[in-house]
């Protein structure tokens, strides 16, 4: 059985509350998670990703026959030498990428069942690819919000961007413990996040939308529609181990559960309201899925029930298997 004292021990986390000693932590474990471009950046700054585009950079691409208009700085002597042509050497451009992140702390995600809550194990993630960002060289910037307000963090390099967004999301985190669920109230704070996120991530950013998606409105599809034409956008999907099935049980047992308004009651360990629950539960979690496929956006789960780092060691050694 696993111990879960102990994990929370080595998180340095009490799974419902945020410290500074737990989202520091994944400054050591940044090489996990990997921020390499799926498509080509476009945005038109300069900085260390390559692009397709060749031109006056600083990565060498190639040698190629010299062309009428070519800069006669760019000549490689030694090529042209050789074959007794004249050659120009041809650059690749580097670009500027920043790394945007979007964290939801509504009051869906004041919710777990057996380690974290999905807005603690948010939190981390987020902080995870802040380190990430910032060991690149990579600015990163942020919108943390909740049903009340949100937290717009403008794009910064180095270690004191991070902390700027440590900072925030522990601040904002702490505020959004005591709200209450409402689910008109959370859509049109989920849409209007959306809203903002398109304002505030610059043409080509790599956008990271840190959510359970449980208020994944038309509405903000289309902002996120929006959002696809001019960035990378990659959905880390948070969810906890109960959202797809319900625990295993001996016995027969009946329990009381409340999103905070509605109660209902539910048996455990009886076959049929298990079955009927992961059907209702996989056919919500495939239309999420389902609809971020359709706007261009990539998607990845993390479970609140699993440390981070072992999710992400798990997934890398996956990975391997496939290639070899």
């Amino acid at each position: 059985m696993v111990n879960v004292q102990a994990q929370l021990n080595k998180l340095q986390s009490n799974g419902v509350s945020l410290s500074t000693a737990e989202l520091l932590r994944y400054q050591q474990l940044a090489k996990l998670f990997s921020l390499a471009p799926k498509r080509m950046p476009q945005a038109k700054l300069a900085g260390s990703y390559l692009t397709k585009h060749k031109g006056r950079g600083m990565e060498f691409d190639e040698a190629r026959h010299y062309q009428p208009g070519d800069d006669i700085r760019a000549i490689d002597w030694r090529v042209t030498a050789r074959t007794g042509k004249t050659h120009t050497k041809v650059y690749r451009e580097e670009r500027e990428r920043p790394v945007f992140l979007f964290c939801d702390y509504l009051p869906s995600m004041a919710f777990g069942t057996q380690l974290l809550t999905k807005a603690v194990q948010a939190a981390h993630v987020s902080s995870l690819i802040s380190w990430s960002a910032a060991a690149r060289g990579d600015k990163v910037g942020a919108l943390v919000f909740n049903q009340q307000q949100h937290k717009e963090i403008k794009p910064l390099t180095r270690k004191k961007a991070v902390l700027h967004v440590c900072h925030e999301l522990m601040a904002l985190h702490e505020q959004s413990a005591q709200s209450e669920p409402d689910k008109d109230q959370d859509e049109q704070a989920f849409a209007d996040a959306c809203a903002r996120a398109r304002r505030l991530a610059r043409p080509g950013s790599l956008v990271y939308l840190v959510s359970d998606f449980q208020h994944l409105s038309t509405q903000a599809i289309q902002h996120l529609s929006h959002l696809t034409r001019h960035c990378e956008v990659r959905a880390i999907v948070i969810n906890d181990p109960i959202e797809h099935a319900l625990p295993q049980t001996s016995s027969l047992q009946t329990v009381s559960v409340s999103d905070g308004r509605n109660q209902q009651r539910w048996v455990l360990g009886d076959n049929t309201e298990q079955q009927q629950y992961q059907k209702w539960r996989s056919e919500h979690n495939s239309a999420i899925y389902s609809t971020l496929r359709k706007n261009n956006i990539a998607r990845f789960s993390v479970s609140a029930g699993l440390p981070l780092d072992e999710q992400l060691q798990s997934m890398q050694q996956e990975q391997r298997l496939e290639l070899n």
